[in-house]
């Protein structure tokens, strides 16, 4: 007969992942309580949630999502899930681990966008700005291409203009 604390677990952890795109498998091996509260807080204010679990529980869970990572659940392992910006929970991720000398959380792997991806794809997410910073970026590139565009636009009006007043 199974646990009934484990099946609680499960049933909340089957109810967090479900909907989820991206999500990050993490070692948190070695952070104090301190530490984890303050990951936890940075975490959710990049809109991410941070689940520590039995390995079992996150394999059973991520396994019915036809998400298969037993290769990462190696060693004491929580989920990170990144509910509206994956590059900022990794980033939140990748801050914390600079932060201390032994680079803990460090991730094991992840799903970014409906793929499984490995660590090496996570550090280039987290290398990006924050969504809406990259947002920001963009629309400053377009507002400045729109800009010189009704620039020239103007240019040729008042050329046209200068060579019916001449006809």
């Amino acid at each position: 007969m199974a646990n009934e604390k484990n099946l609680q677990d499960l049933s909340g952890l089957k109810s967090s992942l479900s909907g989820i795109d991206t999500f990050y498998v993490v070692d948190y091996q070695g952070l104090n309580a301190g530490q984890l509260s303050k990951l936890r807080k940075d975490i959710r204010e990049k809109g991410g949630q941070l689940i520590v679990a039995k390995n079992t529980l996150i394999n059973i869970a991520l396994q019915e999502g036809g998400r298969d990572f037993t290769d990462a659940l190696k060693g004491p392992s929580a989920i990170v899930l990144a509910h509206a910006d994956p590059a900022g929970v990794a980033k939140a991720l990748s801050d914390a681990a600079k932060g201390n000398d032994r680079g803990i959380p460090a991730v094991k792997g992840g799903f970014v966008e409906g793929k499984k991806v490995d660590v090496r794809v996570v550090e280039r997410l987290a290398s990006l700005g924050s969504k809406q910073s990259l947002q920001g970026e963009l629309v400053g590139v377009l507002s400045a291409h729109l800009s010189n565009f009704v620039g020239i636009l103007e240019a040729y009006r008042e050329k046209l203009e200068g060579e019916g007043q001449s006809a």
